[in-house]
């Protein structure tokens, strides 16, 4: 048995924390340094991660390549599992041209650009967030409000921008799924928390994004639907997320904040024409005035109906109960750790949920969605293998990135930190967002920054007495918004409106709202930390 050490360094904590933070260092500085491909920077970490976990810590070498292979393991399933299987589904409407379809029945919805805005970047956007993300809805939401007439450079601001309070929840809840498995928490916990701190973000994104659409005269004229669109989906995502199910928060809230937003009779209004013209300076797509058969505007909406289906049948308790029986769990081979304590951790012990993952859900909504679409069994599977080669550099990352967390977690290297950073005491409260906030404006993923800094969290919050499951969340929701700002993020939202070489130019633009939003977080965790808003955890 490997048990773990917080001073094996010359017995010191703070020269061991320097150490065991120095994976970490070289990550950051090879992605925002040297602007390395994160495939390299990931597999560089892992390596220098590795390295220290023998040397440093004196992991047995065996042990430190079996933690990181279970790492990549969690990587590729369930993590990637459910971003492959969801990107095919929207690979398939691409293909059959119900994409398209989908696109110009948003555009009818009203001709009012900062409404528009709302449909497409922060609702449908939500949802794409829902069943793929990692990068997918900042990609996809970009191209379809230049083909609404966007000007490509507020676009691409305004897709960045409202990629924020769904992420927490996104790819069927993955992040808060990682960041449970990595700190041992409960999922039930964890999501309950994150549940009532990203929708208060949900309250203010909608007016943020009418703001940069149309600036003062879009909040004076459109505030009441952004209101109202962003108060439902706040509260849906609360209640889903507390009261039935992590996956699916995004999904339930995109959903009921699209239907409120439309109920609205301010949201139906035609625009003003000065209105158009200030803000679609860029080329209407003309196929917007093409009328689609009603039959295939349903079969463009039925894969993510049939999506929503599955996982809704999925949460009934006997249905639930028949899928979690294919679960499969067994001791992980050649690991055997404890915490410094001398107790054995969790992941000696791997659990494998075959058919109950939303990845495997995903996948048979997929192949509902080619009987529904006419996609043929060997062009869907081709079309499967295409969204697979389409990923590799991805697939590589998570994994590298995933291998690097499990062996930093699992050797002592993160309870290590937890225990250095914990001498922030009660400050560790403002500082824990900041945390996953930096975590995720480096890797682009609040799955990878949750796997990376989230034992810390919960090392940290026992040495300050604070709630583990409160840092623990805030990792996750102080890291949404540090998507808006990551290289990957920036780099996918130039590319997909034709705007390569220009990341600079977007970043001066959304970092002064990510560094505001952030600030709001943090005074949030704070005062939950506190008898000020203590009320609101469960």
């Amino acid at each position: 048995m490997y048990v773990q050490q917080l001073e094996p360094v010359a017995d010191s904590l703070g020269l061991s924390a320097l150490v065991a933070a120095l994976p970490l260092l070289i990550v950051l500085v090879l992605l925002g340094g040297v602007r390395m491909k994160a495939h390299h920077a990931g597999l560089i970490g892992l390596l220098a991660a590795a390295l220290v976990a023998w040397l440093a810590y004196r992991m047995p070498l065996g042990q430190t390549l079996s933690s990181a292979a279970q790492g990549a393991v969690f990587g590729l399933f369930p993590i990637l599992w459910i971003v492959v299987n969801a990107l095919w589904v929207y690979r398939m409407t691409v293909r059959t041209r119900h994409f398209d379809i989908l696109r110009r029945s948003f555009g009818r919805l009203s001709d009012d650009p900062r409404i528009q805005a709302l449909v497409v970047a922060f609702c449908f956007g939500a949802l794409l967030e829902a069943l793929a993300g990692f990068g997918a809805p900042v990609a996809i939401c970009s191209v379809m409000l230049v083909a609404l007439g966007f000007d490509p450079v507020r676009a691409a601001v305004v897709a960045l921008v409202a990629n924020t309070a769904p992420v927490a929840f996104g790819a069927m809840g993955t992040p808060v799924v990682t960041l449970a498995q990595v700190t041992g928490l409960p999922l039930d916990s964890v999501a309950s928390v994150v549940g009532r701190q990203t929708p208060l973000l949900a309250l203010v994104v909608p007016l943020v994004l009418v703001g940069l659409v149309d600036g003062r005269r879009g909040l004076r004229e459109t505030w009441v639907p952004a209101l109202v669109c962003g108060t439902a989906f706040a509260a849906a995502q609360f209640a889903a997320s507390n009261y039935v199910s992590a996956q699916l928060a995004d999904i339930g809230a995109s959903l009921v904040g699209a239907g409120a937003l439309v109920a609205v009779p301010h949201a139906r209004k035609p625009a003003a024409e000065s209105v158009r013209v200030a803000v679609l300076t860029g080329a209407r797509s003309e196929d917007l005035d093409q009328e689609d058969p009603r039959p295939e505007v349903l079969r463009a909406y039925a894969p993510y109906a049939l999506i929503v289906a599955v996982f809704s049948v999925a949460q009934i308790p006997a249905v639930k109960d028949w899928l979690a029986g294919a679960t499969r769990t067994f001791d992980w081979p050649f690991l055997n750790v404890a915490a410094p304590n001398g107790k054995p951790v969790g992941a000696n012990v791997f659990t494998w949920p075959i058919v109950s993952t939303g990845g495997t859900l995903v996948l048979l909504a997929g192949v509902g969605t080619a009987l529904v679409l006419g996609v043929r069994a060997g062009v869907a599977a081709r079309e499967w293998a295409a969204t697979v080669h389409e990923l590799r550099y991805a697939i590589l990352t998570v994994t590298s990135v995933l291998a690097l967390a499990y062996v930093m977690n699992l050797s002592g290297q993160a309870a290590t930190i937890g225990h250095f950073v914990a001498a922030a005491g009660a400050g560790l409260a403002f500082l824990s967002p900041v945390l996953g906030w930096f975590g995720v404006a480096v890797s682009g993923s609040d799955t990878s920054a949750n796997a990376l800094f989230g034992a810390l969290q919960v090392s940290a919050a026992h040495e300050s007495g604070l709630s583990p499951e409160l840092l623990a969340a805030a990792n996750s929701s102080g890291g949404v918004l540090g998507k808006m700002i990551s290289p990957q993020n920036l780099t996918i939202a130039c590319a997909a409106v034709g705007l390569a070489g220009r990341e600079g130019d977007l970043l001066r633009k959304v970092l002064p709202w990510s560094l505001g939003l952030l600030l709001v977080m943090c005074l949030i965790v704070v005062g939950q930390s506190s008898p000020v808003l203590d009320w609101m955890l469960p």
